[in-house]
Protein backbone atom coordinates (compact mmCIF):
# COMPACT_ATOMS: atom_id res chain seq x y z
CA UNK A 1 0.00 0.00 0.00
CA UNK A 2 2.90 2.29 0.75
CA UNK A 3 4.29 1.53 -2.86
CA UNK A 4 1.24 2.45 -4.17
CA UNK A 5 0.77 5.60 -2.15
CA UNK A 6 4.20 7.45 -3.84
CA UNK A 7 3.44 5.17 -6.92
CA UNK A 8 0.01 6.49 -8.51
CA UNK A 9 0.65 10.21 -8.29
CA UNK A 10 4.38 9.81 -9.90
CA UNK A 11 2.31 7.72 -12.92
CA UNK A 12 -0.56 10.52 -13.07
CA UNK A 13 2.29 13.39 -13.02
CA UNK A 14 4.19 11.59 -15.99
CA UNK A 15 1.11 10.93 -17.89
CA UNK A 16 0.39 14.49 -17.40
CA UNK A 17 3.72 15.78 -18.58
CA UNK A 18 4.95 13.20 -21.45
CA UNK A 19 7.44 15.52 -23.36
CA UNK A 20 9.08 16.42 -19.95
CA UNK A 21 9.53 12.93 -18.73
CA UNK A 22 10.21 11.36 -21.89
CA UNK A 23 13.25 14.12 -22.32
CA UNK A 24 14.04 13.41 -18.87
CA UNK A 25 15.05 9.55 -19.47
CA UNK A 26 16.74 10.32 -23.11
CA UNK A 27 18.98 12.84 -20.64
CA UNK A 28 19.49 9.96 -18.63
CA UNK A 29 20.36 7.24 -21.35
CA UNK A 30 22.29 10.19 -23.14
CA UNK A 31 24.63 10.26 -19.71
CA UNK A 32 24.74 6.50 -19.18
CA UNK A 33 26.05 6.52 -22.82
CA UNK A 34 28.65 8.69 -22.14
CA UNK A 35 30.30 7.18 -18.47
CA UNK A 36 29.91 3.78 -20.86
CA UNK A 37 32.25 5.55 -23.44
CA UNK A 38 34.76 6.34 -19.91
CA UNK A 39 34.41 2.78 -18.74
CA UNK A 40 37.68 0.69 -19.23
CA UNK A 41 37.20 -2.58 -21.49
CA UNK A 42 38.95 -5.59 -20.67
CA UNK A 43 39.04 -9.56 -21.82
CA UNK A 44 38.34 -10.81 -18.05
CA UNK A 45 39.08 -9.40 -14.71
CA UNK A 46 42.12 -10.82 -13.10
CA UNK A 47 41.43 -13.86 -11.14
CA UNK A 48 43.54 -14.06 -7.35
CA UNK A 49 44.65 -17.43 -7.86
CA UNK A 50 46.66 -17.33 -4.28
CA UNK A 51 49.61 -18.15 -5.74
CA UNK A 52 52.43 -15.83 -7.86
CA UNK A 53 54.80 -17.13 -10.54
CA UNK A 54 57.94 -15.29 -11.78
CA UNK A 55 59.33 -15.83 -15.05
CA UNK A 56 63.21 -15.43 -14.75
CA UNK A 57 65.15 -14.97 -17.89
CA UNK A 58 68.80 -15.11 -17.88
CA UNK A 59 71.36 -14.29 -20.63
CA UNK A 60 71.30 -17.01 -23.48
CA UNK A 61 74.89 -17.62 -23.01
CA UNK A 62 74.38 -19.11 -19.51
CA UNK A 63 75.12 -22.88 -18.92
CA UNK A 64 72.92 -24.79 -17.01
CA UNK A 65 75.07 -25.28 -13.58
CA UNK A 66 75.47 -21.11 -13.59
CA UNK A 67 71.71 -21.05 -14.14
CA UNK A 68 70.73 -23.26 -12.03
CA UNK A 69 73.44 -20.92 -9.09
CA UNK A 70 71.98 -17.84 -9.91
CA UNK A 71 68.51 -19.23 -9.54
CA UNK A 72 69.12 -20.51 -5.76
CA UNK A 73 70.62 -17.18 -4.77
CA UNK A 74 67.94 -15.64 -5.80
CA UNK A 75 65.63 -18.32 -4.21
CA UNK A 76 66.96 -17.78 -0.71
CA UNK A 77 67.20 -13.51 -1.07
CA UNK A 78 63.12 -14.21 -1.54
CA UNK A 79 62.76 -16.63 1.18
CA UNK A 80 64.86 -14.25 3.51
CA UNK A 81 63.58 -11.16 2.56
CA UNK A 82 59.94 -11.62 1.75
CA UNK A 83 58.14 -13.14 5.01
CA UNK A 84 54.90 -13.59 3.00
CA UNK A 85 56.57 -16.48 1.00
CA UNK A 86 56.03 -19.86 2.39
CA UNK A 87 57.86 -22.36 -0.24
CA UNK A 88 59.22 -21.59 -3.79
CA UNK A 89 59.15 -24.62 -6.09
CA UNK A 90 61.29 -23.94 -9.74
CA UNK A 91 61.88 -25.10 -12.96
CA UNK A 92 64.69 -24.64 -15.15
CA UNK A 93 64.50 -25.19 -19.17
CA UNK A 94 61.85 -27.69 -20.66
CA UNK A 95 60.04 -30.28 -18.33
CA UNK A 96 61.13 -34.20 -19.05
CA UNK A 97 58.03 -34.92 -21.66
CA UNK A 98 58.58 -31.44 -23.93
CA UNK A 99 55.24 -30.07 -23.31
CA UNK A 100 56.56 -26.80 -21.77
CA UNK A 101 59.65 -25.88 -24.13
CA UNK A 102 61.72 -23.73 -22.64
CA UNK A 103 65.87 -22.38 -22.76
CA UNK A 104 68.02 -23.07 -20.13
CA UNK A 105 68.26 -19.81 -19.79
CA UNK A 106 64.45 -19.91 -18.84
CA UNK A 107 62.98 -20.27 -15.13
CA UNK A 108 59.27 -20.59 -13.83
CA UNK A 109 59.80 -19.57 -10.65
CA UNK A 110 56.41 -20.77 -8.16
CA UNK A 111 55.70 -18.86 -4.98
CA UNK A 112 53.25 -20.61 -2.59
CA UNK A 113 52.49 -17.78 -0.04
CA UNK A 114 51.14 -17.68 3.44
CA UNK A 115 48.06 -17.36 4.53
CA UNK A 116 46.97 -13.25 4.23
CA UNK A 117 46.55 -13.29 8.08
CA UNK A 118 50.17 -13.79 8.23
CA UNK A 119 51.58 -11.08 5.80
CA UNK A 120 52.52 -7.62 7.16
CA UNK A 121 49.92 -6.38 4.47
CA UNK A 122 46.89 -7.84 3.40
CA UNK A 123 47.81 -6.84 -0.08
CA UNK A 124 49.19 -8.97 -3.37
CA UNK A 125 50.17 -5.70 -4.53
CA UNK A 126 52.20 -5.27 -1.52
CA UNK A 127 53.51 -8.57 -1.65
CA UNK A 128 55.14 -8.36 -5.47
CA UNK A 129 56.35 -5.07 -4.90
CA UNK A 130 58.66 -6.72 -2.09
CA UNK A 131 59.52 -9.24 -4.59
CA UNK A 132 60.71 -6.76 -7.29
CA UNK A 133 62.95 -5.27 -4.67
CA UNK A 134 64.87 -8.29 -4.01
CA UNK A 135 64.87 -9.62 -8.09
CA UNK A 136 66.29 -5.42 -9.03
CA UNK A 137 69.33 -6.03 -6.86
CA UNK A 138 69.93 -9.27 -9.48
CA UNK A 139 71.66 -7.61 -12.68
CA UNK A 140 71.82 -9.57 -16.26
CA UNK A 141 68.25 -10.90 -15.47
CA UNK A 142 64.63 -9.96 -17.25
CA UNK A 143 61.11 -11.13 -14.91
CA UNK A 144 57.81 -11.00 -15.15
CA UNK A 145 54.38 -12.28 -12.84
CA UNK A 146 52.14 -14.32 -13.60
CA UNK A 147 49.71 -16.99 -11.53
CA UNK A 148 49.08 -20.75 -12.83
CA UNK A 149 46.04 -20.96 -14.28
CA UNK A 150 46.30 -16.99 -16.30
CA UNK A 151 49.46 -18.59 -17.61
CA UNK A 152 48.38 -22.16 -18.96
CA UNK A 153 45.41 -20.25 -20.22
CA UNK A 154 47.39 -17.66 -21.66
CA UNK A 155 49.89 -19.88 -23.27
CA UNK A 156 47.08 -21.79 -24.93
CA UNK A 157 45.36 -19.24 -26.22
CA UNK A 158 48.06 -16.68 -27.68
CA UNK A 159 51.24 -18.43 -27.07
CA UNK A 160 52.02 -15.26 -25.15
CA UNK A 161 52.05 -14.81 -21.04
CA UNK A 162 51.44 -11.13 -21.26
CA UNK A 163 48.07 -9.13 -21.71
CA UNK A 164 49.73 -7.59 -24.57
CA UNK A 165 52.01 -9.15 -26.71
CA UNK A 166 53.07 -6.98 -29.89
CA UNK A 167 54.69 -9.34 -32.46
CA UNK A 168 56.85 -7.61 -34.66
CA UNK A 169 57.36 -9.40 -38.41
CA UNK A 170 60.19 -8.81 -41.19
CA UNK A 171 62.69 -10.48 -43.17
CA UNK A 172 66.45 -8.82 -41.03
CA UNK A 173 67.05 -10.19 -37.45
CA UNK A 174 69.16 -7.74 -36.54
CA UNK A 175 66.78 -4.79 -37.87
CA UNK A 176 63.42 -6.99 -35.78
CA UNK A 177 65.45 -6.63 -32.66
CA UNK A 178 66.53 -3.21 -33.08
CA UNK A 179 62.69 -2.01 -33.22
CA UNK A 180 61.73 -4.65 -30.32
CA UNK A 181 64.04 -2.94 -28.46
CA UNK A 182 62.63 0.64 -29.52
CA UNK A 183 58.64 -0.12 -29.22
CA UNK A 184 59.98 -1.99 -25.34
CA UNK A 185 61.22 1.44 -24.46
CA UNK A 186 57.87 3.34 -25.56
CA UNK A 187 55.43 0.88 -23.44
CA UNK A 188 57.84 1.70 -20.24
CA UNK A 189 56.99 4.97 -20.59
CA UNK A 190 53.27 4.38 -20.99
CA UNK A 191 51.00 4.72 -17.59
CA UNK A 192 50.34 1.57 -16.54
CA UNK A 193 52.57 -0.97 -18.19
CA UNK A 194 54.15 -3.73 -15.70
CA UNK A 195 56.36 -6.23 -16.27
CA UNK A 196 57.43 -4.98 -19.77
CA UNK A 197 59.40 -8.05 -21.53
CA UNK A 198 61.74 -8.49 -24.42
CA UNK A 199 63.27 -11.74 -25.00
CA UNK A 200 66.90 -11.72 -25.22
CA UNK A 201 67.60 -13.49 -28.31
CA UNK A 202 71.25 -11.99 -28.89
CA UNK A 203 74.81 -13.46 -27.54
CA UNK A 204 74.59 -16.83 -28.15
CA UNK A 205 78.62 -17.97 -29.43
CA UNK A 206 78.42 -19.85 -32.66
CA UNK A 207 81.54 -21.41 -34.57
CA UNK A 208 81.50 -20.69 -38.28
CA UNK A 209 83.65 -22.88 -40.21
CA UNK A 210 85.26 -21.26 -43.05
CA UNK A 211 87.26 -23.52 -45.48
CA UNK A 212 90.57 -22.57 -46.91
CA UNK A 213 89.82 -23.93 -50.38
CA UNK A 214 93.17 -23.60 -52.20
CA UNK A 215 94.78 -25.63 -49.20
CA UNK A 216 91.81 -27.99 -50.26
CA UNK A 217 92.56 -27.72 -53.62
CA UNK A 218 96.41 -28.45 -52.60
CA UNK A 219 95.57 -31.56 -50.88
CA UNK A 220 93.16 -33.05 -53.05
CA UNK A 221 90.77 -33.00 -50.36
CA UNK A 222 86.67 -32.12 -50.95
CA UNK A 223 84.50 -30.20 -48.67
CA UNK A 224 81.94 -32.88 -48.69
CA UNK A 225 84.63 -35.17 -47.34
CA UNK A 226 85.80 -32.88 -44.86
CA UNK A 227 82.11 -32.10 -43.45
CA UNK A 228 81.70 -35.94 -43.34
CA UNK A 229 85.09 -36.17 -41.06
CA UNK A 230 83.62 -33.68 -39.09
CA UNK A 231 80.64 -35.25 -38.40
CA UNK A 232 82.19 -38.54 -37.84
CA UNK A 233 84.83 -37.21 -35.10
CA UNK A 234 82.37 -34.54 -33.37
CA UNK A 235 78.52 -36.36 -33.53
CA UNK A 236 79.25 -39.57 -34.69
CA UNK A 237 78.07 -41.66 -38.28
CA UNK A 238 75.70 -44.55 -38.07
CA UNK A 239 77.83 -47.61 -39.23
CA UNK A 240 75.06 -50.83 -39.08
CA UNK A 241 72.92 -52.12 -36.63
CA UNK A 242 73.69 -54.27 -34.04
CA UNK A 243 70.53 -57.18 -33.34
CA UNK A 244 70.34 -58.58 -29.02
CA UNK A 245 67.20 -60.62 -29.16
CA UNK A 246 64.38 -58.34 -30.23
CA UNK A 247 66.51 -55.09 -29.32
CA UNK A 248 67.71 -53.00 -32.48
CA UNK A 249 70.77 -51.08 -31.64
CA UNK A 250 72.90 -48.37 -34.08
CA UNK A 251 76.37 -48.97 -34.09
CA UNK A 252 77.86 -45.56 -34.59
CA UNK A 253 81.46 -44.17 -35.69
CA UNK A 254 82.74 -41.26 -33.69
CA UNK A 255 85.35 -39.62 -31.93
CA UNK A 256 86.74 -39.71 -28.16
CA UNK A 257 83.35 -37.76 -25.76
CA UNK A 258 85.78 -34.51 -25.26
CA UNK A 259 86.04 -33.50 -28.29
CA UNK A 260 81.79 -32.18 -28.30
CA UNK A 261 83.20 -29.99 -25.54
CA UNK A 262 86.64 -28.93 -26.94
CA UNK A 263 86.81 -26.56 -29.78
CA UNK A 264 90.62 -26.69 -29.02
CA UNK A 265 90.89 -30.20 -29.24
CA UNK A 266 88.94 -30.17 -32.59
CA UNK A 267 91.36 -27.29 -34.40
CA UNK A 268 94.46 -30.04 -33.38
CA UNK A 269 92.91 -32.97 -35.19
CA UNK A 270 94.78 -34.52 -38.21
CA UNK A 271 92.63 -35.28 -41.57
CA UNK A 272 94.31 -38.55 -43.12
CA UNK A 273 94.97 -38.37 -46.84
CA UNK A 274 95.07 -41.02 -49.05
CA UNK A 275 98.77 -41.20 -49.40
CA UNK A 276 99.00 -42.30 -45.38
CA UNK A 277 100.10 -38.85 -44.66
CA UNK A 278 97.89 -36.38 -42.58
CA UNK A 279 97.72 -32.36 -42.75
CA UNK A 280 96.69 -30.28 -39.28
CA UNK A 281 93.45 -29.62 -39.76
CA UNK A 282 93.84 -25.79 -38.40
CA UNK A 283 95.36 -25.26 -42.43
CA UNK A 284 92.06 -26.52 -43.62
CA UNK A 285 89.19 -24.95 -41.62
CA UNK A 286 89.21 -21.83 -39.63
CA UNK A 287 87.08 -21.68 -36.90
CA UNK A 288 85.69 -17.96 -36.35
CA UNK A 289 83.74 -17.31 -33.12
CA UNK A 290 80.19 -15.18 -33.53
CA UNK A 291 77.50 -13.74 -31.81
CA UNK A 292 74.18 -14.44 -32.63
CA UNK A 293 70.17 -15.03 -31.64
CA UNK A 294 69.14 -17.76 -29.16
CA UNK A 295 66.39 -18.68 -31.80
CA UNK A 296 64.89 -17.22 -35.27
CA UNK A 297 60.98 -17.67 -34.94
CA UNK A 298 58.71 -17.64 -38.33
CA UNK A 299 55.06 -17.57 -38.99
CA UNK A 300 53.51 -16.83 -41.88
CA UNK A 301 56.47 -17.16 -44.00
CA UNK A 302 57.87 -13.85 -42.24
CA UNK A 303 60.95 -13.73 -39.31
CA UNK A 304 59.21 -12.74 -36.21
CA UNK A 305 60.03 -11.30 -32.43
CA UNK A 306 57.87 -10.54 -29.68
CA UNK A 307 57.37 -7.59 -26.63
CA UNK A 308 54.96 -8.15 -24.41
CA UNK A 309 53.59 -6.33 -20.73
CA UNK A 310 51.42 -6.71 -18.58
CA UNK A 311 48.78 -3.57 -17.56
CA UNK A 312 48.26 -2.93 -14.00
CA UNK A 313 45.62 0.07 -12.63
CA UNK A 314 44.06 0.94 -16.33
CA UNK A 315 41.88 -0.96 -18.73
CA UNK A 316 43.43 -2.71 -21.09
CA UNK A 317 41.44 -1.46 -23.90
CA UNK A 318 42.51 2.38 -23.68
CA UNK A 319 46.51 0.76 -22.52
CA UNK A 320 46.59 -0.49 -26.15
CA UNK A 321 45.17 2.44 -27.94
CA UNK A 322 47.65 4.75 -26.64
CA UNK A 323 50.32 2.24 -26.96
CA UNK A 324 49.21 2.18 -30.82
CA UNK A 325 49.33 5.84 -31.11
CA UNK A 326 52.81 6.05 -29.79
CA UNK A 327 54.30 3.37 -31.94
CA UNK A 328 52.64 4.68 -34.94
CA UNK A 329 54.08 8.26 -34.23
CA UNK A 330 57.23 7.38 -33.20
CA UNK A 331 58.52 4.02 -34.71
CA UNK A 332 59.27 3.90 -38.73
CA UNK A 333 58.85 0.35 -40.06
CA UNK A 334 60.94 -0.39 -42.86
CA UNK A 335 59.50 -1.80 -46.22
CA UNK A 336 57.89 -5.36 -45.75
CA UNK A 337 57.54 -4.95 -41.90
CA UNK A 338 54.52 -4.53 -39.72
CA UNK A 339 53.10 -5.26 -36.49
CA UNK A 340 49.99 -7.77 -35.13
CA UNK A 341 48.89 -6.74 -31.10
CA UNK A 342 47.88 -9.90 -29.11
CA UNK A 343 48.24 -11.70 -25.56
CA UNK A 344 44.60 -10.65 -23.86
CA UNK A 345 44.14 -7.98 -25.97
CA UNK A 346 43.77 -10.07 -29.26
CA UNK A 347 41.03 -12.43 -27.07
CA UNK A 348 38.93 -9.05 -25.58
CA UNK A 349 38.64 -8.34 -29.25
CA UNK A 350 37.74 -11.31 -30.47
CA UNK A 351 34.74 -11.56 -27.85
CA UNK A 352 34.23 -8.35 -28.10
CA UNK A 353 33.49 -9.29 -32.25
CA UNK A 354 30.96 -12.44 -31.31
CA UNK A 355 28.87 -10.47 -29.08
CA UNK A 356 28.74 -7.54 -31.64
CA UNK A 357 26.99 -10.41 -33.87
CA UNK A 358 25.72 -12.43 -30.63
CA UNK A 359 23.67 -9.47 -28.37
CA UNK A 360 22.12 -7.74 -32.05
CA UNK A 361 20.68 -11.18 -32.69
CA UNK A 362 19.58 -12.20 -29.19
CA UNK A 363 17.51 -9.23 -29.27
CA UNK A 364 15.74 -10.09 -33.14
CA UNK A 365 14.98 -13.36 -31.72
CA UNK A 366 13.23 -11.67 -28.68
CA UNK A 367 11.23 -8.85 -30.96
CA UNK A 368 10.39 -12.02 -33.29
CA UNK A 369 8.71 -13.57 -29.91
CA UNK A 370 7.15 -10.97 -28.58
CA UNK A 371 6.05 -10.03 -32.26
CA UNK A 372 4.22 -13.59 -32.62
CA UNK A 373 2.92 -13.04 -28.31
CA UNK A 374 1.06 -9.93 -28.68
CA UNK A 375 0.06 -9.49 -32.71
CA UNK A 376 1.60 -6.58 -32.88
CA UNK A 377 4.41 -4.95 -33.43
CA UNK A 378 3.73 -1.20 -32.34
CA UNK A 379 3.47 -3.33 -28.86
CA UNK A 380 6.34 -5.49 -29.83
CA UNK A 381 8.82 -2.58 -29.78
CA UNK A 382 6.98 -1.12 -26.92
CA UNK A 383 8.19 -3.75 -25.00
CA UNK A 384 11.55 -3.71 -26.44
CA UNK A 385 11.63 -0.24 -25.16
CA UNK A 386 12.87 -1.55 -21.75
CA UNK A 387 16.86 -2.85 -23.19
CA UNK A 388 18.01 0.70 -23.05
CA UNK A 389 16.12 1.60 -19.77
CA UNK A 390 17.84 -1.42 -18.24
CA UNK A 391 21.02 -0.40 -19.71
CA UNK A 392 21.24 3.02 -18.02
CA UNK A 393 22.03 1.30 -14.49
CA UNK A 394 24.05 -1.52 -15.85
CA UNK A 395 26.37 1.35 -17.69
CA UNK A 396 25.98 3.76 -14.60
CA UNK A 397 26.85 0.78 -11.99
CA UNK A 398 29.97 -0.10 -13.90
CA UNK A 399 31.52 3.16 -14.05
CA UNK A 400 30.70 3.80 -10.14
CA UNK A 401 32.51 0.44 -9.02
CA UNK A 402 35.49 1.34 -11.15
CA UNK A 403 35.05 -2.58 -12.98
CA UNK A 404 35.58 -2.98 -16.62
CA UNK A 405 33.22 -3.89 -19.44
CA UNK A 406 34.71 -7.09 -19.38
CA UNK A 407 33.25 -11.21 -21.21
CA UNK A 408 31.40 -11.04 -17.07
CA UNK A 409 29.95 -7.79 -17.54
CA UNK A 410 28.50 -8.94 -20.88
CA UNK A 411 26.86 -12.20 -19.93
CA UNK A 412 25.22 -9.58 -17.23
CA UNK A 413 24.11 -7.55 -20.04
CA UNK A 414 22.34 -10.34 -21.81
CA UNK A 415 20.65 -11.57 -18.69
CA UNK A 416 19.43 -8.30 -17.84
CA UNK A 417 18.10 -7.67 -21.08
CA UNK A 418 15.71 -10.99 -20.94
CA UNK A 419 14.74 -10.11 -16.74
CA UNK A 420 13.75 -6.72 -18.35
CA UNK A 421 11.64 -7.81 -21.35
CA UNK A 422 9.67 -9.63 -18.82
CA UNK A 423 8.73 -6.92 -16.86
CA UNK A 424 7.21 -5.08 -20.09
CA UNK A 425 5.39 -8.39 -20.85
CA UNK A 426 3.64 -8.27 -17.82
CA UNK A 427 2.60 -4.91 -17.81
CA UNK A 428 1.32 -4.74 -21.70
CA UNK A 429 -0.17 -8.14 -21.70
CA UNK A 430 -2.60 -6.72 -18.76
CA UNK A 431 -2.99 -3.52 -20.38
CA UNK A 432 -4.72 -5.50 -23.57
CA UNK A 433 -6.63 -7.84 -21.07
CA UNK A 434 -8.51 -4.45 -19.37
CA UNK A 435 -8.72 -2.94 -22.91
CA UNK A 436 -10.63 -6.45 -24.10
CA UNK A 437 -12.99 -6.01 -21.10
CA UNK A 438 -14.06 -2.40 -21.67
CA UNK A 439 -11.99 -0.64 -19.62
CA UNK A 440 -10.93 2.87 -21.92
CA UNK A 441 -7.55 3.10 -22.44
CA UNK A 442 -6.26 5.93 -20.50
CA UNK A 443 -8.27 3.68 -17.26
CA UNK A 444 -6.62 0.66 -18.32
CA UNK A 445 -3.24 1.78 -18.59
CA UNK A 446 -3.56 3.46 -14.92
CA UNK A 447 -5.21 0.54 -13.32
CA UNK A 448 -3.25 -2.00 -14.81
CA UNK A 449 0.26 0.01 -13.93
CA UNK A 450 -1.13 -0.27 -10.70
CA UNK A 451 -2.38 -3.93 -10.05
CA UNK A 452 0.86 -4.95 -11.90
CA UNK A 453 2.89 -3.28 -9.45
CA UNK A 454 3.68 -5.79 -6.88
CA UNK A 455 4.44 -8.75 -9.51
CA UNK A 456 7.14 -6.17 -11.69
CA UNK A 457 8.90 -5.18 -8.56
CA UNK A 458 8.45 -9.13 -7.06
CA UNK A 459 10.40 -10.45 -10.09
CA UNK A 460 13.16 -7.83 -10.27
CA UNK A 461 13.79 -7.89 -6.57
CA UNK A 462 13.85 -12.25 -6.56
CA UNK A 463 16.21 -11.60 -9.33
CA UNK A 464 18.59 -8.75 -7.25
CA UNK A 465 18.60 -10.78 -3.99
CA UNK A 466 19.60 -13.68 -6.01
CA UNK A 467 22.93 -12.12 -7.33
CA UNK A 468 23.52 -10.20 -4.07
CA UNK A 469 26.12 -13.26 -2.78
CA UNK A 470 28.02 -12.69 -6.00
CA UNK A 471 28.28 -8.82 -5.38
CA UNK A 472 29.91 -8.99 -1.84
CA UNK A 473 31.60 -12.35 -2.32
CA UNK A 474 35.48 -12.35 -1.47
CA UNK A 475 36.82 -15.78 -2.00
CA UNK A 476 38.17 -17.21 -5.31
CA UNK A 477 36.72 -16.41 -8.44
CA UNK A 478 34.64 -12.90 -6.91
CA UNK A 479 36.62 -11.03 -9.20
CA UNK A 480 34.62 -12.60 -12.28
CA UNK A 481 31.56 -12.60 -10.39
CA UNK A 482 31.67 -9.04 -9.71
CA UNK A 483 30.86 -7.43 -12.69
CA UNK A 484 27.88 -10.05 -13.65
CA UNK A 485 26.22 -8.98 -10.28
CA UNK A 486 26.52 -5.00 -10.70
CA UNK A 487 25.46 -5.11 -14.01
CA UNK A 488 22.33 -6.80 -13.22
CA UNK A 489 21.10 -5.50 -9.97
CA UNK A 490 21.97 -2.10 -11.25
CA UNK A 491 20.32 -2.47 -14.34
CA UNK A 492 17.25 -3.66 -12.98
CA UNK A 493 16.72 -1.04 -10.45
CA UNK A 494 17.12 1.68 -13.29
CA UNK A 495 14.67 -1.01 -15.74
CA UNK A 496 11.93 -1.32 -13.28
CA UNK A 497 11.44 1.90 -12.11
CA UNK A 498 11.68 3.69 -15.52
CA UNK A 499 9.87 0.74 -17.22
CA UNK A 500 6.61 1.70 -14.64
CA UNK A 501 6.79 5.22 -16.01
CA UNK A 502 7.78 5.06 -19.57
CA UNK A 503 5.82 2.20 -20.61
CA UNK A 504 2.33 3.49 -19.30
CA UNK A 505 3.43 6.31 -21.58
CA UNK A 506 4.20 4.96 -24.57
CA UNK A 507 1.65 2.32 -24.45
CA UNK A 508 -0.61 5.14 -24.28
CA UNK A 509 0.17 7.27 -27.26
CA UNK A 510 1.17 4.19 -29.56
CA UNK A 511 -1.53 2.02 -28.76
CA UNK A 512 -4.03 4.55 -29.19
CA UNK A 513 -4.63 3.61 -33.01
CA UNK A 514 -4.32 0.02 -32.42
CA UNK A 515 -7.07 -0.03 -29.68
CA UNK A 516 -9.34 1.80 -32.45
CA UNK A 517 -8.73 -0.55 -35.27
CA UNK A 518 -9.31 -3.24 -32.91
CA UNK A 519 -12.77 -1.58 -31.50
CA UNK A 520 -13.75 -1.01 -35.32
CA UNK A 521 -13.00 -4.83 -36.29
CA UNK A 522 -14.95 -5.38 -33.57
Amino acid sequence: KLLTKWYRPSLLFALDHIKFTIMAVLLLFGASLYLAAKTGKSFMPTMDEGSIIIGVEMLPSISLKESLALNLKLQKKLISSVPEIKDIIARTGSDELGLDPMSLNDTDTFLVLKEKEEWREPSKAFVIDEIRKVLDEFVGIEYGFTQPIEMRVSEMLTGVRGDLAIDIFGSDNDQLEEIAVQIKSILESISGSSDVYKKANEGVEYFELEFDKKAMAYYDIGQQELNRFLKVMVTGMQAGIIQEGMRRIDMMVKGDKNLQNSLDKIQKLYYPLENGNAVPLGRLVKFISRAGPVQIEHEQGYRKTIVQTNVEGRDLVSFVEEAKAKIDNEVKLPAGYYLTYGGEFENQQRAAARLAIIVPLALFLVFILLFVSFGSFMQATIVLVNVPLALIGGFVGLYLSGEYMSVPASVGFIALLGIAVLNGVVLVNYFNYLIKNGRKLKDAVIEGSIKRLRPVLMTATIAAFGLLPLLFASGPGSEIQRPLAIVVINGLISSTLLTLIILPILYLKFSQGCCNKKKEKG
